[in-house]
């Protein structure tokens, strides 16, 4: 039987396990095997720089953590090796990160699960997830497309300013000079009281 140290270390990672799969917006479970030193550092680098918690964890305790948090699913999944990646601000970092090295290291690294909100989410929605752009890419479409109408705009005044208000194309002359004799005979009504 272990001694009382011992319990209460694995207590405490226990407890700082489900105090991260509580505040963590989405996760993914990983079976990691033989990948190398420089692709676990490279692996690591990308996701600390995402903001994604990720670590290697014993899979009775991480068992413990998930049934606190009520996603008793997962426990099917947790044999072999395991790796967890948790993200608190953006949902997708994890899932597009792991994807994309699982892809490149194929059956030495893959997901087994993933989770969003608290709650499991099937594989094939964790890899349509996972293709979806970054956060940051994502704001800059959405930027994109609700100041393409401003710039367009703002292109139009300038080349309007541009022309002195004159209208510079052959379509648009025919227009003007149509206009223009209306407006010539109506000026001099409107000079008038002015000369008084």
């Amino acid at each position: 039987m272990p001694n009382a140290k011992v319990l209460n270390e694995k207590k405490a990672i226990v407890e700082q396990l489900t105090e991260t799969l509580k505040t963590a917006s989405s996760g993914v479970l990983v079976d990691y095997k033989g990948i190398t030193v420089e692709e676990d550092t490279a692996l690591r680098r990308e996701l600390r720089e995402s903001g994604v918690e990720y670590s290697v964890v014993k899979n009775t305790l991480v068992r413990f953590a998930i049934n606190n948090v009520g996603m008793q699913e997962l426990d099917g999944v947790l044999n072999g090796t395991t790796s967890m990646a948790v993200s608190k601000d953006d949902p997708i970092a994890p899932m597009r990160i792991i994807n994309k090295y699982s892809k490149q290291m194929g059956d030495r690294f893959n997901i087994k699960a993933g989770f969003m909100d608290g709650k499991v989410i099937p594989l094939e929605d964790v890899a349509a997830l996972a293709e979806l752009p970054s956060k940051e890419v994502l704001l800059g479409q959405v930027l994109g497309m609700m100041l393409s109408p401003l710039t367009s705009l703002a292109i139009v005044i300038k080349a309007i300013a541009e022309k002195g208000g004159e209208p510079i194309s052959a379509e648009e002359a025919p227009a003007a000079e149509e206009s223009a004799p209306a407006a010539e005979e109506a000026a001099p009504a409107e000079e008038a009281p002015a000369t008084e």
